[in-house]
């Protein structure tokens, strides 16, 4: 698949199949993720691979209710960590990206936006995901999770936080495309105003 195919066409999948996705597919992700560019290539970003359903049981459990006018529901993304063959949690080592070059980091931030991992794990998980798409598998990122029991429950050490998971599996539905903008409603140039 062309690059600009994979980014036109890769959707949020929330429905997979019950079939296995093998360790090499899982390790191209990975390695996908492991290339993008980080902040002084400080690389901040750890992968938890899942695939033992209590794990993901529990991991689904920390995901964010979704609050409706009448009632609170659990949210879709749960049951898809639940059912998918593996879930991919991506970490962040704190206080690394962004800050002057030293052991460790340096600790002193050198932008206005403090530490940058962030950025730098989106990076990652937007390599990932496309990754996944051109060898025929779904994701959907999920970000809406109360991240410290996560943590709790995956056993990250002090000093890393859990910051995106996704589920990874064969798509059982074909995701819808949805609007964009046109580039004239999102770009200025040279100067915003002009």
């Amino acid at each position: 698949m062309e690059l600009f195919e994979a980014i036109k066409s890769r959707r949020s999948i929330r429905r997979y199949t019950s079939d296995p996705v093998d360790d090499k597919k899982v390790e191209a992700i990975l390695e996908a993720g492991r290339w993008a560019p980080s902040w002084a290539n400080t690389q901040c970003w750890r992968f938890i691979v899942i695939r033992d359903p209590e794990i993901k049981a529990k991991v689904a459990d920390t995901l964010t209710k979704i609050k409706l006018p009448d009632k609170v529901v659990d949210n879709p993304g749960a049951a898809s960590i639940k059912t998918v063959p593996v879930v991919i949690v991506v970490c962040a080592e704190i206080g690394k990206s962004g800050s002057k070059p030293g052991p460790g980091g340096g600790g002193e931030y050198v932008t206005d936006k403090g530490d940058w991992f962030m950025f730098d794990t989106a990076l990652a998980v937007q390599n990932m995901v496309l990754a996944a798409h051109t060898l025929g598998l779904g994701t959907v990122i999920i970000g809406a999770f109360d991240a410290v029991q996560a943590e709790k429950v995956l056993g990250v050490p002090e000093g890393y936080r859990v910051v995106i998971l996704f589920p990874v599996g064969v798509p059982a539905q074909e995701g819808k495309t949805p609007p964009r903008k046109e580039l004239s409603e999102i770009t200025v140039r040279d100067r915003w105003g002009k």
